[in-house]
């Protein structure tokens, strides 16, 4: 991924370099929680205790992001950046479908839920 863009509705704007920070961190986070963030399990432990072996979204991948921030003054503040944390996983999703034809069914989508996605969809003639 080169770009994300993200336009939000926030009514009446009273910070907006605030509200394009949070847009931007929330995006982030999205890209995080579908690219990479997952909790692991053996015998019944957790893997990840700690940040050296959780991966997180690093500034060295997040790519450029760019925000519109889409005001209506006669509306009441509203928050702006929860909508990009959640929409994340089934707009990359999507992208991964347009662009070679496997289904993504589960996050975070990691590269060998990518390849067995795509084995599945090469088997199946999809």
């Amino acid at each position: 991924m080169k770009r994300v863009v993200s336009a939000q509705d926030m009514g009446q704007v009273v910070n907006p370099q605030g509200a394009v920070t949070q847009m931007k961190g929330c995006i982030t986070m999205g890209l995080g929680y579908a690219l990479t963030e997952e909790i692991r399990f053996r015998n019944n432990q957790i893997l990840d205790s700690n940040f050296d072996s959780y991966e997180i979204p690093r500034f060295s991948w997040v790519p450029g992001i760019e925000t519109v921030l889409v005001e209506n003054s006669e509306l009441p503040p509203k928050g702006g950046g929860e909508p990009a944390i959640v929409c994340m996983g089934g707009v990359l999703a999507t992208a991964v479908f347009d662009a070679v034809g496997a289904k993504i069914l589960q996050l975070p989508m990691t590269p060998d839920r990518v390849k067995e996605s795509l084995k599945s969809a090469s088997n199946t003639g999809k």
